[in-house]
Formats: C-alpha cells, structure tokens, sequence
C-alpha cells in the first residue's frame, strides 16, 4: 500500500487540479489481510465535483472501454483545518471528529478508470489509480445531522430504475465517523491534513453498481432527497481535465 500511494502521490503532483477532497473506499476482504488495510482512499479533484443547484440530473463521463460505477453516498464538507500533527484519530471520537465538519450531504460518487480490471487485483492497483475516482456529485444538506446517527440513514439506488441496492450508513463499517476517523490520521501521515473546504465522500452505501454511457441512475435517500444522473461516454471537450 506505501508503494501504491506513492504512485498516487506522484500522479497528483503531475495532474492539472488541484484537489478538492478525498474519497473513502472498502479494500475488499479477500485482500485485508495481505495488504493490512480495511479502507482506502484516493484524491478528488476540483473540476470534476458537481453541486446541485438546479434540481436537474446531473451529466456524468464515463470511459467506454473502462470501468465506470456510481456509488450513494454520505458526503462531508470541512469546516475547520484538521491539525497537522494529529495522525492517529480514534473513531469513537465523534465530539472531536464532528467539529471538523461544517455540513453532511447526500451525495453520489462517480467511480471511474481508463483500466476496466482496476477492482480486479486489489486494493494496491485501485489506490495508485487515484483510488478510482472520477467525480463527486453533492445533492441536498442534511440539516440535522448532528442529532441524529448518521447509521440510521437509509437510501436505495437505481439503474434505469431499476433498484439494484439499497442500504443505510450503518453499512460502513464502524458507521461514516470511523471512515472520517481513518481518512483524517491517512492524509495527516501523508502531509495532505484535511483543510477547510474540502468534501469527504464516506464510502458506498448500496454497493458499488457498474453503469455504461447512456444509463441514467438514481440514489434516492427518502425524506432528504435524491441524486439523478445520466453517464455520457467521455470527451475531451467535455471534461478537459478528466483522465484520457
């Protein structure tokens, strides 16, 4: 995993964004042991994170030949700078953890590659590729987040409705606290502390559901709101700064 993130390190400091927030990912469990990692995590970047402010579908590129998924998420913006030397955070920490954070969304995050088997070979080849991510798409606030088990939430997914899963924050292991827990000590120990401003993308909620150019999908999270959007086969002139 250090030679995995040190090739995502050296891809970050080549790509033309800046970074805007980091995804949270499951290794697969066939895989923890030998890699000794339960999550992983990987950059996104500014130009690809889309906020909705218009009620419409979001429009989303896909790489043809490639791997493309679309995962219902919790989404959190950063409202304070983690400290620096702070890299070991304990996830039952919520007091601490929550004072970091500004707001909570639905969310949905675009997983995407130019290398179709990217999940195939574990969470090392996943984590060098920017951790598999291709975008961001952040839908409404949930407003009252910080009196609620975030756990409790539940949510469903869609693909050309059709619902292909459903599920709940209690869904990430230890809940979306643990999974902030891991990802501010993993920047801190890389000298990337999370900074005021950035969104954090919890982790997927249903699954993980592959989608092609033309789909339209759909995470529906009840009395907070959904997130619509339709995959279109990637260009350049679409989204220049995107992997081609």
């Amino acid at each position: 995993m250090a030679s995995a993130y040190g090739v995502q390190d050296a891809a970050i400091s080549l790509w033309p964004d800046v970074i805007a927030g980091w995804k949270i990912g499951l290794a697969p469990e066939g895989f923890r042991a030998a890699f000794q990692t339960e999550r992983i995590a990987g950059p996104i970047f500014a130009s690809a994170v889309q906020i909705d402010t218009t009620g419409g579908p979001f429009v989303f590129p896909v790489f043809v030949d490639g791997f493309a998924a679309v995962e219902a998420e919790l989404v959190f913006r950063i409202g304070s700078d983690a400290p620096a030397d702070r890299i070991e955070w304990r996830h039952d920490d919520h007091e601490g953890i929550a004072a970091l954070i500004e707001s909570v969304h639905i969310g949905v995050e675009c997983a995407g590659s130019p290398f179709a088997g990217i999940n195939d070979y574990g969470p090392a080849v996943t984590a060098s590729d920017f951790g598999n991510n291709a975008g961001l798409l952040i839908g409404a606030e949930i407003h009252d987040w910080r009196t609620r088990d975030l756990r409790d939430i539940t949510m469903l997914t869609k693909i050309d409705n059709v619902v292909v899963g459903e599920g709940s924050g209690a869904r990430i292991p230890g809940g979306p606290f643990a999974a902030l827990a891991f990802i501010l000590g993993h920047t801190a120990r890389r000298g990337r502390p999370l900074r005021a401003g950035q969104w954090i993308s919890s982790g997927a909620l249903t699954g993980v559901h592959v989608v092609e150019a033309g789909q339209y999908a759909e995470a529906d999270f009840g009395e907070f709101g959904a997130i619509a959007c339709r995959a279109v086969a990637f260009s350049p002139d679409l989204a220049p700064t995107l992997r081609a």
